[in-house]
């Protein structure tokens, strides 16, 4: 099964990063990723930018609003991810334990959806096309 380890951070855990070096934090997690590349249960991964950067798209009004980062009062924000597979949420969970985080941090675990959470939709040009979209991504 696929999951998504999904890293958020709060205000405590940006003002702990910056007492650390950036060489060090690139060092930690650097090793953290080749431990699951060693283990074979990385598919990707990546880390974002700045919400300053960023832009939030609204749908609660008739047309969305777009607003650029960062983003008014952010309890906390969405900092990076990986999508790893593994046997089930239990070894998910083992894994987003060994991130090399601290306060302030946390990962959320979501598994990714497949062919199986659409079964009965068999049949759905949208659900056949997703099929071929994901063999031409390399992504099955």
């Amino acid at each position: 099964m696929k999951y998504m380890l999904i890293m958020r951070a709060d205000a405590t855990a940006a003002d702990a990063a910056k007492d650390v070096p950036f060489e060090e934090i690139i060092n930690a997690m650097g090793a953290y990723n080749e431990s699951m590349m060693k283990a074979g249960v990385l598919l990707s991964g990546e880390g974002l930018s700045d919400a300053e950067e960023g832009a939030v798209v609204d749908f609660s009004g008739e047309e969305p609003i777009v607003t650029d980062g960062p983003y008014g009062e952010i309890h906390e924000l969405f900092n990076g991810f990986w999508i790893i597979q593994v046997a089930g949420k239990e070894e998910a969970v083992e894994w987003a334990k060994r991130a090399p985080l601290g306060a302030g941090a946390k990962i959320e675990v979501r598994r990714v959806t497949d062919e199986s959470d659409f079964e009965e939709f068999s049949g759905n040009e949208y659900v056949e096309k997703e099929k071929g979209w994901r063999k031409d991504l390399g992504t099955e």
